[in-house]
């Protein structure tokens, strides 16, 4: 199930604002997905980065959420497709899965998440390190908004160039 869009929090303390700004950007990947065809999603329009679609941003998107929340924050064993001698895996193999079930395994990624927030405190320790160093609940939140909302600007633009349809 989708969040719903918005990006005003019911509440001003930190935990509110930190979940409302990141499921409003999870929820503009959706928006931004909305009516678009397997064939459009898995188009690479960039000729300097072909592996670039719509498809395979939603799928890194996936992992990302995995990435940050399951194996960096609680330490979980690493899931991703990628390898060190394949690391574009993610983005290639989302061009053989329709995009719809991408958008429902990035759902379910998100949700996950979810649970994992609302079950620690914000200024929990990571269980794996970063630069050497644990980081914080609030630290993961924050990155995956700077991502997501990063990844919602590719997806916009590839969106503009598959059908032409701006905005959402």
């Amino acid at each position: 199930m989708t969040a719903e869009r918005t990006d005003v929090p019911a509440a001003w303390d930190d935990r509110t604002q930190l979940t409302t700004m990141l499921d409003y950007a999870r929820a503009t990947v959706r928006a931004k997905c909305a009516g678009l065809t397997d064939e459009l999603a898995r188009q690479g329009p960039l000729p300097t980065s072909p592996l670039i679609s719509i498809s395979g941003l939603v799928n890194h998107l996936r992992w990302v959420e995995r990435g940050w929340f399951e194996v960096g924050f609680l330490g979980q064993p690493r899931q991703s497709p990628s390898t060190p001698d394949d690391p574009d895996r993610e983005m290639r193999i989302a061009a053989t899965v329709p995009l719809s079930e991408l958008l429902t395994e990035y759902d379910s990624a998100c949700a996950r998440s979810r649970e994992i927030a609302a079950a620690h405190d914000l200024d929990a320790p990571s269980r794996r390190n970063l630069d050497g160093r644990p980081f914080t609940l609030r630290y993961a939140m924050l990155h995956l908004i700077e991502e997501t909302a990063r990844h919602n600007g590719h997806i916009d633009i590839l969106r503009e160039l598959a059908d032409g349809v701006t905005g959402v």
